[in-house]
């Protein structure tokens, strides 16, 4: 083998991202079922069909599903469908839309972001108001809809309550509530409460779907649950959901988030929700992320910064001893002023995989003393 040939299908277990980890093998399976004979293109096949048919039963009567490629895509096809050309959007300083999108909802979204520091990553009715003003000022963005993430940014969990109050706040207001799912089933795992308890039943007006971070190759969708809260779908306020859901089609494809092959998306969120396998793989990331807290927390030069809610644990070490293991298990830092970073457990994270980090973390502090 010369030197610079790469090694294809040589990895490293880690803790970087639940991007990192595979595609679960009942999902591969939904794939080659679906790759049989010929289907109508861009969302006319009977696989999403079948989605729309489970996001109903999950979400509610009113939900329509629109499948899109990633999430970043499903964030500036939402926003995007929520606001009008002069609105902005409230979301935490923490907020994946503003820090980690590249400037997505902005450059393609053309929205206006208006972040509020939070200690938590999560907005309260309260932090809201410190940017939901200049309401008919013609010099300032006017806001129109409040961002929240489930799980956020700092892997912090809203509780249903928190979701309700957040909305009913904002509806007062006359503002719209997006809620970014790409950990939704993280959430829903931790809460150990149904998809609609903390997004249809508690006010969100549309939600993201995320499978990619849960098992899938490559899958997300957006979901309106309020069909009113979308503009420009021909009626305004009392529009149908036909009406909305074809708002957000035009969007979808001027957006680049159109796939024409569309049952391959389906196909996986479908694996995903049939079978209750987005629960069950969330659970055990959830689990994982606890178990590995508990593994480092006892060793000297290790401080946690968080309970781990979900499937992410953040945690304070000495740089040159992060390295020291991430040269053996992938991960990032955080804030690397502070020797903050954070690991992330997935579907397929093992208990070997946990007891092996810890290990090895054992050693590098050990070293480093």
């Amino acid at each position: 083998m010369s030197a610079d040939t790469v090694s294809v299908g040589v990895s490293r277990r880690g803790f970087a991202s639940d991007n990192y980890a595979g595609v679960h093998p009942e999902v591969l399976q939904a794939l080659a079922r679906a790759n049989v004979g010929h289907e109508p293109a861009y969302g006319g096949d009977s696989w999403t069909a079948r989605l729309q048919q489970l996001v109903t039963q999950e979400f509610g009567e009113r939900a329509a599903v629109h499948p899109v490629f990633n999430g970043t895509g499903a964030n500036v096809v939402a926003l995007q469908a929520m606001l009008p050309p002069w609105g902005a959007v409230i979301c935490a300083e923490s907020a994946h839309i503003h820090q980690d999108e590249g400037g997505a909802p902005e450059r393609v979204g053309r929205t206006k972001l208006f972040t509020v520091p939070t200690p938590d990553g999560k907005l309260t009715p309260e932090l809201v108001d410190r940017q939901a003003h200049g309401f008919g000022f013609v010099h300032r963005a006017q806001p129109a809809v409040v961002e929240i993430a489930q799980v956020t940014e700092l892997g912090t969990v809203y509780t249903p309550e928190e979701i309700r109050a957040l909305s009913d706040h904002a509806h007062g207001l006359g503002l719209g509530v997006y809620m970014d799912g790409a950990r939704l089933a993280n959430a829903a795992a931790a809460l150990e409460v149904p998809l609609r308890a903390f997004t249809t039943d508690a006010g969100v007006d549309l939600v993201s779907f995320g499978g990619t971070k849960n098992g899938a190759l490559g899958a997300e969708a957006v979901i309106v649950l309020n069909p009113d809260a979308v503009i420009g779908g021909g009626t305004g306020r009392g529009q149908t959901a036909t009406t909305s859901g074809l708002a957000v089609e035009h969007l979808r494809k001027a957006s680049m988030q159109l796939a024409s092959k569309m049952r391959f998306i389906s196909a996986q969120l479908v694996a995903l929700l049939e079978d209750g396998l987005w629960l069950r793989s969330a659970r055990h990331a959830n689990a994982m992320a606890a178990l590995l807290a508990a593994a480092v927390e006892p060793l000297d030069g290790v401080r946690l910064t968080q309970r781990p809610e979900a499937n992410t644990v953040f945690a304070v070490l000495d740089p040159a001893v992060a390295d020291r293991v991430r040269a053996q298990f992938p991960f990032y830092d955080w804030d690397r002023s502070t020797g903050e970073v954070r690991w992330m457990t997935s579907w397929d994270t093992t208990a070997d995989d946990v007891t092996g980090f810890a290990l090895a973390l054992q050693e590098a502090l050990a070293s480093a003393r």
